[in-house]
Order: C-alpha cells, then sequence, then structure tokens
C-alpha cells in the first residue's frame, strides 16, 4: 500500500518537510471557516461591546497567528504572506470567523489560513470562558485554496 502523507518518508516513515525548491512561485490563496458556539446570553454580550473591543483583539490574534504558522506547526515552511484578512461576526448562539491569507510563493497558505481561524476562535473562547463554560470551538475547516501564474 503506498503512503501518500506528504510529510512522512514511504519507505522509513521519518518525518520530513517537503521540498518545494523545484516549484515556481504562485499566486495563492485560502480561505477558511470556524466557529464558536455559545450560549445566546453570551453571543448578545459581545454583540452589544462597543468597537474597539474583544471581537477586535480575537481579529489581531488571528493575523498575528497567521503570520507565524510555521513557527506553530512544526513542518510547515515560513512563507512571506502578502495579506491575511480574518473577519468575526456574531450570531444568535454564534462567533462565525473567516480567515484568509495570501501569498505568491512556492507552497500554499491552507495552514496559514486554518491557523487564523482557529487562533481566532480561541482568543473569542478566552474573552468570553468566565461568563459561559459551555462555549465550543468547532468547524474549522477549508473552504477555498486557489493559486494562478504570476
Amino acid at each position: 500500500m503506498r503512503n501518500d502523507l506528504s510529510h512522512v518518508d514511504e519507505s522509513s516513515g521519518a518525518v520530513h518537510m517537503v521540498d518545494v525548491g523545484h516549484k515556481p512561485p504562485l499566486r495563492r490563496r485560502a480561505v477558511a471557516r470556524g466557529s464558536v458556539l455559545m450560549a445566546p446570553e453570551t453571543a448578545r454580550r459581545l454583540r452589544d461591546l462597543p468597537k474597539g473591543d474583544a471581537l477586535t483583539t480575537a481579529q489581531l490574534a488571528g493575523i498575528m497567528a497567521a503570520k507565524r504558522t510555521s513557527d506553530l506547526i512544526p513542518l510547515c515552511h515560513p512563507i512571506p504572506l502578502s495579506h491575511v484578512t480574518v473577519e468575526v461576526e456574531v450570531g444568535e448562539r454564534r462567533v462565525d470567523i473567516t480567515a484568509s491569507a495570501e501569498t505568491t510563493a512556492q507552497t500554499g497558505v491552507e495552514m496559514e489560513a486554518l491557523t487564523a481561524a482557529a487562533v481566532a476562535g480561541l482568543a473569542v473562547y478566552d474573552m468570553a470562558k468566565a461568563i459561559d463554560k459551555g462555549m465550543e470551538i468547532t468547524e474549522i475547516t477549508l473552504v477555498e485554496k486557489t493559486k494562478e501564474a504570476v
């Protein structure tokens, strides 16, 4: 049976960083989403906060995390990010997070987008945990990945 895990040597099983040196630089973009499920009262309290509040902190945490992905995920390449966005929207029982990352590089940015969404969710959780012990970070998923020639 063939091993298709990109970071595992097929013969020895040893882990390694994927060699992308032969790949041409491409314009790459990835979008990830995640949610923090919570009690309706918690969501209301987050919605009622003034601008420049806890949700801005979550956005900044996500952006900072995207920039540090290679420090957090051992086999990720450090890549020059050209743009990162994190959008946070509070619903009735949840906070929905959408993160995008862009680069021109030899490897993709899906891990950066996923990391941004996950860490933004962790920041929301951290800020609201005192009032809601039942929150759940969920649905962290890659929703789009594109690449095109430069």
